[in-house]
């Protein structure tokens, strides 16, 4: 698995995962899977995007914002 941030890409309108100063994942579409790292515990969920105020949000992961989140995918 790889690990990374999660950050915003401005050009796309998607959120996408930073490895390093130059690889990225590509941009993350609705219902990708990925492991969120929670305090010392890594958690299993999806990124998925609400139309309304939301935004993009991972399911059963509160937070206020997913910027720097460190997250790991397949």
């Amino acid at each position: 698995m790889k690990q990374g941030a999660l950050v915003y890409d401005r050009k796309s309108e998607r959120m996408d995962i930073r490895f390093g100063l130059k690889e990225y994942y590509g941009g993350l579409h609705c219902g990708t899977g990925m492991d969120v790292k929670i305090g010392n515990q890594w958690k299993h969920t999806r990124i998925e995007y609400d139309w309304g105020d939301k935004g993009w949000y991972l399911v059963d992961i509160p937070a206020d914002s997913l910027i720097g989140l460190m997250v790991r995918v397949d």
